[in-house]
């Protein structure tokens, strides 16, 4: 297989992408902002779990807060095949329509019942399929060289989460239960009308034809697939799991207060989506293999230091924002390897893959956390296994870089290698 002849330059001839090298950056624009409307809107639920236990429609809270974060993992999938036979410039205002449904379900009947919320949240989960389109969409603007900073630049519409949880509890106390849900509905019908008028798919992007369950199937046999699975499960399923957790994780361990605790939870989390950014550049520089080789070792030494931290003193805060460095400049690498190695009409099925491994990677910890927490009444076995995962995942990353194509490491590379990475 040859690279595409829209990322290749011949002679002095100008590719496509070099003609309309100025709407690239709209483009990604207009993508990481629908993003992260698509995630604030898919992040409504969480904040509010405490106060539909205090509502009495359940003792629990869990599942509801589970099911939108497992469909919008899981949606994926499909979705990020979607993209690849209809383009990113139909998904983008089509599935923010759609999600409008549910967030004005909820918002008008959702706290009737529990199982209303329930089905609202089943259905919200659809606003987190959004990251499947964003990546190939945004990898066909950009040339092998750029994609890693493009596509890190993108990743921050993760932030979104943020805006909900530092947003939705204030206004639905101060403007009324429907409130967050009709503002959410409001920016998400404004960019879906924006996104149909002003995007358009990039030039020399053909959509993939043939059987997209073929073509779904045929993505689980490329190894690349996997190997950016487990890297991604690792690193963005570790910001999940921590921005989950790390609240309960500072009141049970360190006796911090819930606000204290929560501010600092935000804290993690601002700096993990910043240096999303920064692991893309990274990976543009020094190349991916090399960038997710160095952050993960950082994630493996931070979390033994943290393991052995009795007090949350200034080496233990330390270790936690560097974690979060860590796993985030991680998380952008991981995709700066998915666009330089995957054969261009197969990252949104890559993408959808990749993308659900890290949304389950999320939820696995907190599960295991609180289960050594309440038989032990320590985390420090949860963190010693986050090192060596954290470990194992440099191996993984090495390997990668061994099999892959020959430039999935070679940040000078402007064109696309010629041949896919296959289990051999």
């Amino acid at each position: 297989m040859t690279a595409s002849p829209s990322l290749r330059p011949s002679g002095s001839t100008a590719t496509p992408l070099d003609e309309h090298a100025r709407d690239r950056t709209f483009m990604l624009l207009m993508a990481t902002v629908g993003f992260a409307i698509n995630f604030w809107a898919w992040a409504l639920l969480s904040p509010l779990a405490a106060t539909v236990i205090k509502k009495g429609l359940t003792t629990d809270a869990a599942l509801l807060v589970a099911v939108p974060v497992l469909v919008g993992s899981i949606g994926r999938i499909p979705i990020g095949a979607l993209t690849d036979r209809f383009g990113g410039r139909l998904m983008f205002p089509l599935i923010s329509v759609i999600t409008i449904v549910p967030v004005l379900f909820l918002g008008f009947f959702g706290f009737t019942s529990y199982a209303a919320l329930l089905v609202g949240g089943f259905f919200l989960g659809i606003a987190g399929t959004t990251f499947a389109i964003g990546v190939p969409y945004v990898n066909s603007w950009y040339p092998p060289k750029s994609r890693g900073t493009a596509l890190g630049i993108y990743g921050m519409g993760m932030g979104g989460t943020a805006v909900s949880a530092f947003t939705t509890v204030r206004i639905f106390q101060g403007l009324g239960e429907k409130a967050p849900f009709l503002i959410a509905a409001t920016a998400l019908l404004i960019y879906a009308v924006l996104a149909y008028l002003l995007m358009r798919n990039a030039p020399g992007w053909k959509p993939k034809t043939g059987s997209m369950i073929a073509n779904t199937l045929g993505t689980t046999k490329l190894l690349v697939t996997w190997q950016a699975c487990f890297l991604y499960a690792l690193s963005f399923g570790g910001y999940v799991a921590f921005s989950v957790y790390l609240p309960t994780f500072l009141i049970n361990a360190y006796g911090l207060g819930a606000e204290d605790a929560a501010l600092r939870m935000g804290g993690f989390v601002i700096i993990a989506v910043f240096m999303r950014a920064v692991g893309g550049q990274l990976s543009d520089r020094f190349g991916p293999v090399r960038t997710l080789v160095v952050a993960n070792t950082i994630v493996a030494v931070m979390a033994l230091i943290v393991a052995a931290t009795g007090e949350l003193t200034l080496v233990g805060t330390f270790a936690f924002l560097v974690m979060a460095m860590a796993l985030g400049t991680g998380s952008g690498a991981v995709f700066g390897l998915v666009g330089q190695a995957a054969d261009p009409a197969q990252v949104g099925s890559v993408t959808g893959f990749v993308g659900a491994a890290g949304g389950l990677g999320g939820f696995v910890p907190p599960l295991l956390l609180g289960s050594l927490w309440n038989s032990t009444g320590s985390y420090a076995i949860g963190l010693i296994l986050l090192a060596l995962t954290a470990l194992v995942a440099v191996g993984v990353a090495i390997w990668t870089g061994r099999t892959g194509r020959a430039a999935a490491d070679d940040p000078d590379a402007d064109a696309a290698p010629a041949t896919t990475t296959k289990e051999q």
